[in-house]
C-alpha cells in the first residue's frame, strides 16, 4: 500500500520548521525536493567518482563515464526511447526545447512556414520559438484554451496545413494542471506532416511518459522537477530528424575532427552535447528515476489524484476562491485566487505560516492575459505531501483572506 509517511522520511527537508511551524512545502511544479539517496549519490560521486567523461584513459574517468552512458539508459527506458542516441543530456527543459528551436528551426524552417504553440504554454515553450521565428520568417499560430482550461484541440484542424512545420504543445499545464489529449494533438499535427516537440517538465512527474507510443518527435524535461538535481535536463528526438538537424553549439566531445579546413561533428547523442557533461547531475537523475520506479510510477498517479481531489474540494469551501483550471484530466496543480486579495499577499501570510506556494505569473503571461488577472497563487502538489497538509494550506488561505479583508 502506498504509505505516504513512510516516503516522507526519505526526504529530510520536510523534517525542516519554518518560522517554527512545520515546513508544509507546496511549490514543487517550481522544483521538487530530493530524496535523501539523490543527495548521497551526488555526495558520492564527488568522493569517490568524480573525473570528465569520455576524454580519459584512467580508472576515474573510465568509471564515470561507465556511469554517465548508464543513466542514459535508465532515462531511455524510463521515458520509452528507442535507443541511447535518441536521449540528450541538457541543462533543462529550456536548453533542450531551445536547441530544438534553433536546430531544427534551422534545418527545417522557411519564409512563409507556420508553427502552432498552445495558449496554455511556458514561456520557454514560446520564447524560443518567436526568436526562431522571427529569424526564418516563420508565423506563429496560437491554440487556445477554454475557461475550464480544456485545450480546444477541434480547432486544431483549421490551424495546421502543409506550411505547418512544428506543433509545440504541453503535456502538463504548470498553471492549470491540464493534461491534454496529446495523442490527438499528434494525430492532427503529423497528417499535415508536421513534427511535434511537447515539453514534458510536469507531465514527466504526474504520471510519466512513453515517447514511442505516444508518438511526438521530441520531448523535454527538467531533472529538478523529477526529484533531481538542478542543472540537468533530457532532450528525446527522433533519430532521423537529429541526424538531419545540426549541432546548437560547438565545442568539445560534439566533434570527430576539427581542422581549420573543416570539422566534422561525433554521432548522436554527442553531436549535441558540447562541453564537459554535467555527469554528476546525470548519474543522480538516474537515481531520482530508479527511486520513483521503486514507489511505482502508477502508484504516484493515483495517490496525487485522490491528493488533488481532498485539496480541490477543501479549497472550494472557500468563500471568494477561484480556481483556475477544471479540465476533466489534470495534475495536482491548483492555482487559484481570491476576491480582493492579491495573490502575493497571500503567499507573504502564507509562507509565516510556514507553508510555501508560488506566487505571479508563473511564466505563463498568455494564461494570466487569458483570464485576466496579473498573478496567481499556485499550490502544487507531489506524491510527499499529505491530506492535512492540502487541510492546513485550506485554513491558511482562509486566515489571510480575513486578514487581508479586514
Amino acid at each position: 500500500m502506498f504509505d505516504v509517511n513512510r516516503i516522507r522520511e526519505d526526504f529530510p527537508i520536510l523534517s525542516e520548521k519554518v518560522y517554527g511551524k512545520p515546513l508544509v512545502y507546496l511549490d514543487s511544479g517550481a522544483t521538487a525536493q530530493k530524496p535523501r539517496c539523490v543527495i548521497e549519490c551526488g555526495k558520492r560521486l564527488y568522493e569517490e567518482t568524480n573525473a570528465n567523461v569520455h576524454r580519459g584513459v584512467h580508472y576515474l574517468s573510465g568509471k564515470a563515464t561507465d556511469l554517465f552512458e548508464a543513466a542514459r539508459e535508465t532515462v531511455r527506458e524510463f521515458i520509452g526511447a528507442g535507443a541511447v542516441s535518441e536521449v540528450i543530456f541538457t541543462s533543462g527543459a529550456t536548453a533542450a526545447i531551445n536547441a530544438v528551436a534553433y536546430s531544427y528551426g534551422e534545418a527545417f524552417f522557411k519564409p512563409g512556414d507556420n508553427i502552432v504553440v498552445s495558449e496554455m504554454e511556458h514561456h520557454s515553450n514560446i520564447v524560443p520559438w518567436q526568436i526562431v521565428c522571427g529569424r526564418k520568417g516563420v508565423d506563429i499560430r496560437v491554440l487556445p484554451f477554454d475557461d475550464d482550461g480544456e485545450l480546444r484541440i477541434a480547432d486544431l484542424s483549421g490551424l495546421v496545413d502543409a506550411r505547418t512545420r512544428l506543433v509545440a504543445v504541453t503535456q502538463a499545464s504548470n498553471v492549470l494542471g491540464t493534461a491534454p489529449d496529446l495523442k490527438r494533438v499528434i494525430d492532427i499535427a503529423h497528417a499535415v506532416g508536421a513534427a511535434v516537440l511537447v515539453d514534458g517538465c510536469q507531465g514527466v512527474v504526474h504520471g510519466g511518459v512513453d515517447v514511442s507510443s505516444l508518438g511526438c518527435d521530441f520531448y523535454a524535461f527538467s531533472g529538478h522537477k523529477l526529484y533531481a538535481p538542478t542543472g540537468i535536463g533530457v532532450l528525446y528526438g527522433r533519430r532521423e530528424l537529429l541526424e538531419r538537424m545540426p549541432p546548437f553549439m560547438g565545442g568539445g566531445d560534439m566533434v570527430r575532427h576539427v581542422g581549420f579546413d573543416g570539422t566534422t561533428y561525433a554521432d548522436l547523442p554527442l553531436k549535441f552535447e558540447a562541453g564537459t557533461a554535467n555527469f554528476i547531475g546525470a548519474i543522480c537523475l538516474a537515481e531520482a528515476i530508479r527511486y520513483v520506479r521503486s514507489v511505482g510510477v502508477a502508484e504516484i498517479a493515483a495517490y496525487e489524484r485522490k491528493l488533488l481531489e481532498y485539496a480541490t474540494a477543501e479549497l472550494s469551501q472557500i468563500e471568494g476562491l477561484r480556481i483556475y483550471g477544471n479540465a476533466g484530466n489534470k495534475c495536482s496543480i491548483i492555482s487559484f485566487n481570491v476576491e480582493g486579495v492579491h495573490a502575493y499577499d497571500m503567499g507573504m501570510i502564507l509562507d509565516k505560516l510556514g507553508i510555501a506556494i508560488r506566487t505571479g505569473a508563473h511564466c505563463a503571461d498568455p494564461v494570466m492575459a487569458h483570464y485576466g488577472v496579473g498573478g496567481m497563487a499556485r499550490a502544487s502538489f507531489a506524491f510527499y505531501n499529505t491530506e492535512q497538509e492540502a487541510k492546513t494550506l485550506a485554513e491558511g488561505v482562509r486566515r489571510a483572506a480575513a486578514m487581508l479583508r479586514a
